[in-house]
């Protein structure tokens, strides 16, 4: 990724962590079923309409939610799906292993060569790679799904000046 410093107009290069659609779609559904479902279960339906999802990947996505007892499934009539425990204590790092997430840094692409030979540079610079994981780790950690839908998760304020972003 590239990113542009707006007061210097100096280009930085940043390596990122990607967040496939499952991930990304696996937070949004249980966000909006600790909105609408405080009450009752929540559709797969439902939640497919108000997200925009293809209603089969969600039920591909809750299939391994419910297994790992993120959420629980309620047969019936008005059944659906409802959280398996308070949002206060549901980590988005749980959320993100559920569906088999990786976060690590240290993951490499389609179309990454893998080599057999460690180079000191390649071992000094996974030393790096490691701890940009464990603290994104942390952050997922320390994260719960009510802070997300309280509102209580801002953008880091250390890099305020970066506001275009580029991919390359």
């Amino acid at each position: 990724m590239l990113l542009i410093n707006q007061s210097t107009g100096l280009l930085r290069y940043f390596a990122i962590m990607k967040i496939s659609t499952k991930g990304r779609y696996a937070l949004n559904a249980l966000i909006d079923i600790a909105i609408y479902g405080k009450d009752c279960p929540v559709s797969l339906s439902d939640i497919s309409v108000r997200q925009d999802v293809s209603l089969n990947y969600l039920e591909q996505l809750f299939v391994k939610l419910r297994r790992n007892n993120v959420v629980i499934s309620i047969r019936g009539a008005n059944g659906g799906y409802k959280l398996a425990k308070s949002s206060e204590n549901i980590r988005l790092s749980e959320i993100l292993q559920a569906v088999d997430e990786n976060v690590s840094a240290l993951h490499l692409g389609r179309g990454a060569q893998k080599s057999k030979k460690v180079s000191e540079a390649k071992a000094l610079a996974d030393r790096f790679w490691e701890q940009l994981s464990s603290t994104v780790f942390v952050n997922l950690h320390q994260t719960r799904l009510i802070d997300l839908v309280e509102g209580t998760v801002f953008p880091c304020r250390a890099v305020p000046d970066f506001v275009q972003f580029i991919d390359e």
